[in-house]
């Protein structure tokens, strides 16, 4: 198996300087030998390595440096002059690339390309310069690179000045995403099949039928009496719900905290300017049931709302049992089940309204919001219309709605419920990848994991990246938290998960050495 890293170790460090000896002192006379038979390179503080491995041995190498003057401003002046303004925003400079001679084959370049343009494209530079070896210029247009200058240098070593632009960068990576990739991505959700009915009109008999068929089986799912269908994502289903409570004069309310959505939906309850308090909990941590129940035994709220599935550390916060303590107290239930609704059975039964989406555990195309209520309501002009649920609930659909986006959730429907066990054997089997010893420990739902990455793994998200396989990581509290997730809804995930798992036995190796 060959595949790519960041250099980070010590012992990579030492096979970048062997490496380099073997080919730019001994193949290529660049530089004096010397008795170790390393060679360190002079810029070797600023460069970050780009390595490849056979298994757990490291055969090939490249460096990029973002740092002025570049080893090529030095044999041709700053390349500026040479190069359309247009890509010249943001360079770096590729050097050493070295590979070692019984693995220079077709493979092991494409390996190199990739992880190439995916760096570069991930560090967001506008363009790669290389000074290339005229011996290696077919290997090099191989890679994408074009000459851009004349050549410099002696008779025994003569150099192509080169470069690889960002546009070519893109192609590459579009052309690796639509063959060679896998996400595990909590959404959106990769779709194999035809897209259909983009041409039916939501006035139509043949869309009545499959919205229909649609509702029924959400409806049947979810326990919940009726259903609005939005054309928008999980926040616009949140503002229906807390709209609602606007405009119902619901009363006092409390929303219950433990991560990133539970904090955006208070965020948004503040500004319908409802009147809440807040239980604020760690993140990954659960509610304590008791303290709970003490708060609503006070009489002094009217509803009370919380996540179910808290998307940014994986919890599963225990909606069974906050049903039945809002409905001992005659309380009204709202709960965001945007991650976990299709993720795994349980009922809306006891939940005045609830929310959730297409693009999610259900494993259609983004772009419908759901929202369940156990009561019919009506209309309010106090409320923008498009938000208005009861405008919704008036039987006739009130705005357009996407036949292509309404027959791919009837279509991701038909799996159910044979899903959710697949969901759950996938999340079993995610459990036993050998990085789960930094696994979050919280409540869990069969849908995601969230690893804590340690100083060993701090590389891993963009390491998977280089080699194809793309986890949740880069949103802002993920990052801030060193924070990785695996999603298990992806269609093609036992591909993925097959990639992840050979990868990982190698990639450990490297990363405790």
């Amino acid at each position: 198996m060959y595949w790519c890293k960041i250099a980070q170790t010590d012992a990579e460090f030492d096979a970048i300087a062997q490496l380099n000896y073997a080919t730019f002192v001994e193949e290529i006379p660049q530089h004096e030998p010397n008795e170790l038979k390393r060679k360190v390179d002079r810029f070797h503080q600023e460069n970050t390595y780009l390595v490849v491995y056979k298994e757990t041995e490291l055969i090939g190498m490249l460096a990029f440096r973002d740092k002025r003057p570049f080893s090529i401003d030095e044999k041709i002046g700053e390349v500026e002059q040479y190069l359309p303004t247009e890509i010249c925003s943001k360079l770096c400079e590729v050097r050493l690339l070295a590979v070692k001679i019984p693995y220079r084959t077709g493979r092991v370049l494409l390996r190199i390309t990739q992880a190439l343009n995916a760096f570069a494209y991930e560090k967001g530079y506008s363009a790669a310069v290389i000074s290339g070896t005229t011996r290696e210029e077919k290997l090099y247009k191989q890679m994408g690179f074009k000459q851009f200058a004349p050549a410099v240098g002696t008779a025994e070593a003569m150099f192509l000045p080169m470069v690889l632009t960002r546009q070519q960068f893109e192609q590459s990576l579009q052309q690796k995403l639509a063959h060679d990739s896998y996400t595990f991505y909590p959404g959106p959700v990769k779709q194999q099949g035809p897209i259909l009915y983009s041409a039916m009109s939501h006035r139509s008999h043949a869309f009545q039928s499959l919205y229909k068929q649609m509702r029924y089986k959400l409806l049947e799912l979810s326990n919940a009496k009726h259903i609005a269908t939005f054309v928008g994502t999980g926040t616009l289903a949140n503002e229906v719900m807390l709209g609602q409570l606007k405009a119902q004069r619901a009363g006092y309310g409390l929303i219950l905290t433990n991560g990133e959505f539970g904090e955006r939906l208070y965020k948004q309850a503040e500004r319908w300017s409802l009147d809440f308090d807040i239980v604020k909990q760690e993140w990954a941590s659960a509610f304590d049931l008791q303290s709970v129940e003490t708060l609503l035994q006070t009489g002094s709220y009217q509803w009370l709302l919380l996540v179910h599935g808290e998307t940014s550390t994986g919890t599963c916060n225990n909606l069974a049992s906050i049903a039945r303590l809002t409905k001992r107290y005659n309380i009204k239930l709202c709960v965001d089940c945007i991650s976990t609704f299709g993720a795994m059975p349980f009922s809306l039964a006891d939940c005045f309204l609830a929310t959730a989406v297409s693009g999610k555990a259900l494993g259609a195309l983004s772009g419908l919001a759901f929202v369940f209520s156990q009561q019919q309501v009506a209309s309010s002009t106090s409320l923008p219309a498009y938000l208005d649920l009861g405008n919704y609930q008036q039987g006739e659909i009130p705005y357009t709605l996407p036949a292509s986006l309404v027959g791919n959730v009837a279509h991701a429907l038909q799996a159910y419920p044979a899903r959710y066990s697949e969901l759950q054997q996938r999340f079993q089997a995610l459990l036993q990848l050998p990085i789960m010893d930094n696994r979050i420990e919280t409540t869990t739902y069969p849908m995601i994991v969230t690893i804590q990455c340690a100083k060993r793994l701090s590389n891993i998200s963009t390491d998977l990246k280089l080699n194809g396989l793309y986890v949740h990581g880069d949103s802002e509290y993920l990052r801030q938290r060193h924070f990785i997730q695996l999603s298990v809804i992806q269609p093609d995930f036992d591909k993925a998960f097959s990639r992840l798992h050979d990868l990982l036995t190698y990639y450990l190796q490297t990363v405790d050495e």
